[in-house]
């Protein structure tokens, strides 16, 4: 599993790094078959409460999933799209067993 993470309009901290890449690694406990997880941290207008958008595409077999959230902080979007994340591949995983 290929993890990305990119900032857009601002450099991330390695501790902003660290904490994307250990919640993005707890996806394979929801999903064991992603291909590679995309991160995308942006600030969307500055100087104002609730401008930092988290943007997570996890690639599964024949699909991309999506999730994006915008909160105070990055640690808050990160965590609201993992978890937005997880349901997403519950439920794909539910539809793959029914087939």
């Amino acid at each position: 599993m290929e993890i990305k993470i990119q900032s857009i309009h601002f450099d991330a901290t390695e501790q902003l790094k660290a904490f994307a890449e250990k919640k993005t690694n707890k996806l394979e406990k929801a999903y064991e078959d992603i291909k590679n997880i995309e991160l995308q941290l942006k600030v969307v207008k500055p100087a104002t409460a609730m401008n930092k958008e988290a943007a997570l595409s996890v690639s599964v077999p024949g699909q991309t999933l999506y999730v994006e959230k915008v909160c105070d902080t990055f640690e808050e979007s990160i965590d609201q799209c993992v978890d937005a994340m997880k349901v997403q591949l519950t439920k794909f995983k539910e539809k793959q067993r029914n087939r």
